[in-house]
């Protein structure tokens, strides 16, 4: 099992009514929610960790998780409210505010913590909830526990705009990334944490920090991938786009269904990686986002969309 850890929400997206009033229609969504739901669909055996809630929108995650294979079995449960975001559009790229206050994924604290079971072979960390507290140190605490014994990946998704305290999460990254054997940024993302530079270049340091493959996605440009001894590119497939909505997340969810595809998601494997395999997982990973890119929200293809 790839057991996804992070944020579960309600994306309220954009509308219009019968009456032409702007309106928002609630849809079940999240970064690290994203992702899992990706995995259940490319056909990988998924899990999801956080904090759901036992209200409308909480049942409304739990469904969409069944919906797609995913086991929601680890999760802790309250009846704290669920996050909601707003989103709106601007040139197809989401812009989100968040009511997270005291919500059942924000308040997530170490007691609540899993058993990690055997079966799970890999944890992926990311998203929003790794940037307030308490959850933000609940799910750092969990991959510091599990990152010595399985592997574990990173994506940020970074949103500036729902950075309160700076230094405490760049530090909070440092750390999570120091033991991660996989790293996914965009190439903004690289360069909000490397600085200035090429994206090979950015890239190398983000290896030299610990990761043994890291992958990086531009845009309607492709997406890069590297270890110590290579460095591929995969171009992104031409579709019309609608947004760009889950797109990252289902990146990430291709990366790994490729790994679990390959018998290879374990850290002698993915140390060892070579370019066949870094190519599988940018080209699942890229063919995934660009059926997801094509739809309105974040709807993640099934196995077979792709065949």
């Amino acid at each position: 099992m790839i057991l996804s850890c992070g944020e579960a929400l309600i994306d309220m997206l954009p509308r219009q009514s019968s009456l032409g009033e702007t309106a928002f229609a609630p849809y079940p969504g999240g970064a690290v929610f994203n992702t899992a739901i990706a995995l259940g669909r490319l056909g990988a055996r998924s899990g999801f960790f956080s904090g759901l809630s036992d209200d409308l929108f909480g049942q409304m995650l739990i469904n969409a998780l069944a919906e797609s294979g995913v086991d929601a079995g680890l999760a802790a449960r309250s009846d704290r409210p669920t996050t909601l975001a707003f989103v709106t559009l601007i040139d197809g790229h989401a812009r989100y505010a968040f009511y997270d206050e005291n919500t059942a994924g924000r308040m997530l604290a170490d007691t609540d913590l899993p058993v990690v079971p055997d079966s799970v072979k890999a944890l992926f960390f990311g998203g929003i909830s790794l940037v307030v507290e308490p959850c933000g140190a609940t799910y750092e605490a969990l991959m510091l526990r599990e990152a010595p014994s399985r592997v574990t990946m990173i994506d940020p998704n970074i949103r500036p705009g729902f950075i309160r305290d700076e230094a405490a999460y760049r530090a909070r990254l440092d750390r999570m990334m120091a033991v991660a054997d996989i790293v996914k940024l965009s190439d903004e993302d690289l360069r909000w944490i490397e600085g200035p530079g090429t994206i090979e270049d950015l890239a190398r340091k983000v290896l030299a920090r610990g990761a043994k493959l890291v992958f990086v996605t531009e845009g309607a440009t492709g997406a890069h991938g590297f270890s110590a001894d290579h460095d591929v590119f995969a171009p992104a497939r031409k579709v019309e786009v609608v947004d760009t909505v889950g797109a990252g997340d289902t990146f990430n969810a291709g990366v790994l269904a490729a790994l679990d595809r390959a018998d290879a998601l374990s850290k002698e494997a993915i140390s060892r990686a070579d370019e066949d395999l870094i190519r599988a997982c940018l080209d699942l990973g890229v063919a995934a986002a660009a059926v997801v890119v094509s739809r309105a929200g974040a709807n993640p293809p099934w196995a077979e969309d792709l065949a």
